[in-house]
């Protein structure tokens, strides 16, 4: 099969960059930055946030072949900041935000963990209590199957 290993997918090869810049010479403000072994997700990501981002007038990527794992990034922006300072600003900010995103999902998981626990001790328990006692009550009544009836 004339397919790729899976691995050169995702993983740089040496002497590799994961990010080169082009400044656009047709453009003012404009640079094309190329991401190496990234796929729709972070090119759509970066691109969507890029353009909430105050200066930038402009932010859209694409995918030049569905084989090849590269995200074109072009950037433009009003002159005050440039692309780059533009895109290292949207990357930190994304950092933050999934770094707050994580945290707040391990408190969720521990207070559901912590939750489930309770809940399953509270039910051993009154399985416990409930047990013995129908145990107790089938013998008094006689019901058949219950102590060898």
């Amino acid at each position: 099969m004339n397919a790729p290993d899976r691995f050169e997918l995702f993983v740089l090869a040496e002497g590799e960059k994961k990010i080169t810049e082009k400044v656009v010479s047709g453009m003012a403000n404009c640079s094309d930055f190329l991401l190496l072994k990234e796929d729709h997700t972070l090119g759509n990501l970066l691109s969507a946030y890029l353009r909430m981002a105050p200066h930038v007038m402009f932010a859209a990527y694409k995918i030049g072949h569905p084989n090849v794992p590269e995200v074109l990034l072009r950037v433009q922006t009003d002159g005050v900041i440039t692309p780059r300072e533009a895109l290292v600003t949207t990357c930190k900010q994304l950092v933050a935000l999934y770094g707050q995103l994580g945290r707040e999902f391990q408190k969720e998981l521990a207070l559901r963990k912590y939750a489930d626990q309770s809940e399953s001790a509270a039910a051993a328990a009154a399985n416990d209590a409930s047990g013995s006692g129908a145990a107790g009550a089938g013998a008094a009544t006689g019901l058949p199957g219950q102590n060898g009836l």
